[in-house]
């Protein structure tokens, strides 16, 4: 609810093709939004990293920071607890309105608390706009994240 971008939005391009479903994040204020994985039990309980799809909503080559951070809470604790630490990545665009740009792979996300199995896991990403790289003056689209996560086993018997 702090600094949150946008709500979801679906943008047509043209009729009969695809929508974009996208948050809008604004260029005047870091912003934020949401998520929770319960991972499977097969995951490692180490770190994530993830790549961002995006778009812009206009015809330049400027840049974005796309960040995320993580906490993860077991049963029966309060949810009231902070981020770990943000892990930035950028991405230029590539002067086209409504073309998808997918980041490259993030440095290794933290996850704060204890990682266990059958945690809830809450991420949020946000747009950094005091990121040298951060100089687009536009909304930024998020269409999606994917997220990258390590296992330690074939399944989750």
């Amino acid at each position: 609810a702090s600094n949150g971008c946008a709500t979801r939005t679906q943008v047509e391009t043209t009729a009969g093709r695809p929508d974009m479903d996208v948050l809008d994040f604004d260029a005047s204020a870091d912003e934020h939004a949401q998520f929770s994985v319960a991972f499977p039990k097969m995951w490692n309980l180490g770190t994530v990293t993830f790549q961002v799809f995006w778009c812009s909503t206009a015809t330049d080559t400027d840049g974005v920071a796309w960040g995320l951070q993580g906490v993860s809470m077991p049963d029966n604790s309060t949810i009231d607890v902070p981020y770990g630490t943000a892990i930035v990545v950028t991405d230029d665009a590539q002067s086209a309105a409504e073309e998808l740009y997918v980041t490259a792979e993030s440095g290794a996300v933290t996850i704060a608390g204890t990682p266990a199995d059958n945690d809830l896991c809450y991420f949020r990403v946000l747009r950094d706009i005091s990121d040298g790289n951060d100089d687009m003056t536009e909304d930024a689209r998020l269409i999606g994240i994917k997220l990258f996560y390590t296992t330690d086993a074939l399944n989750d018997a």
